[in-house]
């Protein structure tokens, strides 16, 4: 089978591997739609441990049912979570499963990018969820992403009536933008350096968006009587964008830091001031199976428009581009590779 094998963002090498088999309790899922994630193009966190198979947010059809297996069938269309928790360590039975060190290592073999993956037995078990039908692959292929913008927006209190501001207009924002607005936040406000994607948070649900290089924390004032916002997610690993989260929260507000820095970086905080105002600030990482289902539910009502997110569609074999026009970030969104 083919699959697309990564080096670095600028060698995605299109090489040949013998197909898996599904084992006891495994699943093979041949792989119809796999989504490019901000964080496959992470360099300095993904070159370490080059050459490797990326790729985790999938969906498609079970081609073969391991012995053992009595949930599922061959021929049904599934999204399949590649981390999943152990539900019985101290932070998950704590509700705190993204923090489990089971949901932390394990995966599916041998990634998204490539035309077949084995689905281990603990993934077969509580990650594999059949798709409706009236669902494209491609919308599947959202969940992952999507789940994890719910737990975060669950997480931080979203709720109508909210003021939010989505710093960063990528994939990841832009469901941030989408899925405040469809919650009935009062205010949805977004920025960018992008052109092209600050045009876009406005098309999917944001009342305004700016230049992330402008006076941000002024812009969320004037915007929003006075006042910063109530919840804040920063949605890219630039620096300056925490600094102006920490500017832009209103009193009892939350900043989420939903991507990380760059390695290394340490975030300021003006202690005294926060706990005066009763400011949190928190990180949102990954997702669970209760945040997947509510994302396919989003998805399937059409109440988040993931598909008109998808900006490029293209065959497997075009993995290298793909990851270039998701790392330069430029008139792109959503890349979905389409093997076979």
């Amino acid at each position: 089978m083919k699959v697309a094998v990564y080096y670095r963002n600028s060698d995605v090498r299109i090489e040949e591997r013998p197909r898996p088999s599904a084992g006891e309790g495994e699943l093979l899922v041949r792989v119809r739609a796999s989504g490019i994630c901000g964080t496959d193009v992470m360099e300095w966190y993904r070159i370490k441990r080059a050459p490797l198979v990326l790729g985790h947010e999938i969906a498609g059809d079970i081609a073969e049912v391991g012995p053992g297996v009595a949930r599922y069938r061959p021929g049904e269309r599934v999204f399949v979570s590649h981390h999943v928790p152990c539900n019985t360590c101290r932070y998950c039975l704590d509700d705190k499963k993204t923090v489990c060190e089971t949901l932390h290592t394990t995966n599916f073999d041998p990634g998204g990018f490539a035309e077949y993956v084995r689905v281990p037995r603990i993934n077969t078990d509580r990650g594999v969820f059949v798709l409706p039908d009236s669902m494209s692959y491609e919308e599947g292929s959202f969940i992952e992403p999507l789940a994890c913008v719910r737990r975060g927006q669950r997480l931080a209190g979203v709720r109508p009536g909210k003021t939010v501001l989505v710093l960063g207009s990528g994939l990841s924002g832009m469901l941030h933008v989408a899925l405040a607005r469809a919650t009935g936040c009062s205010k949805v406000l977004a920025t960018d350096v992008s052109p092209w994607r600050i045009a876009k948070a406005r098309e999917f649900g944001a009342a305004a968006s700016i230049d992330a290089r402008e006076d941000v924390p002024a812009w969320v004032r004037s915007e929003n009587k006075g006042l910063g916002a109530d919840i804040v997610f920063v949605c890219t690993g630039a620096e300056s964008a925490f600094r102006q989260a920490l500017r832009s929260v209103d009193r009892g507000g939350v900043v989420v830091c939903f991507a990380p820095t760059g390695p290394g970086v340490e975030l300021p905080i003006p202690v005294n001031e926060f706990w005066r105002n009763g400011i949190t600030v928190m990180p949102s990482y990954a997702n669970d199976a209760r945040d997947a289902l509510e994302a396919m539910d989003l998805i399937a009502s059409g109440a988040v428009p993931v598909a008109k997110m998808i900006t490029h569609r293209l065959p497997l074999e075009q993995a290298q581009e793909g990851f270039r026009l998701t790392a330069e970030a430029k008139d792109s969104l959503k890349v979905v590779l389409i093997p076979g």
